[in-house]
């Protein structure tokens, strides 16, 4: 296989795991919003946790992007992913904040029902 054929493998996983994680994160920040905390919502904030710890693991790089990174010399944030630069470039920043807020609350929802 190609350097650019192993690229676009790496970008189409990154992509579809990215997505995942976005339906995750705003699953359990509709729990907050909408009170209906269930099993389903811990799962969730337990499936983003163990990202943010593989995240640090990795020096707060995807191991994607580690891999990907073998097969391209772009400079750009999302050369290893198919999302606009501006979202890969502050991914991290937007999705973090919408995750605690959701965190916050699910734990005010929990305390008060």
């Amino acid at each position: 296989m190609k350097a650019a054929d192993k690229l676009l493998t790496i970008k189409i996983i990154h992509t579809v795991i990215w997505l995942f994680f976005v339906v995750v994160i705003f699953y359990v920040l509709y729990s907050g919003i909408s009170g209906r905390v269930n099993t389903y919502t811990w799962i969730a904030i337990a499936l983003v946790v163990g990202e943010g710890i593989t995240l640090l693991i990795f020096r707060m790089f995807c191991p994607l992007t580690l891999m990907a990174r073998k097969y391209s010399d772009s400079e750009k944030d999302n050369f290893d992913i198919f999302l606009p630069n501006w979202l890969a470039k502050n991914n991290k920043l937007i999705f973090t904040s919408l995750f605690v807020v959701g965190v916050i609350l699910v734990v005010y929802q929990s305390l008060n029902n």
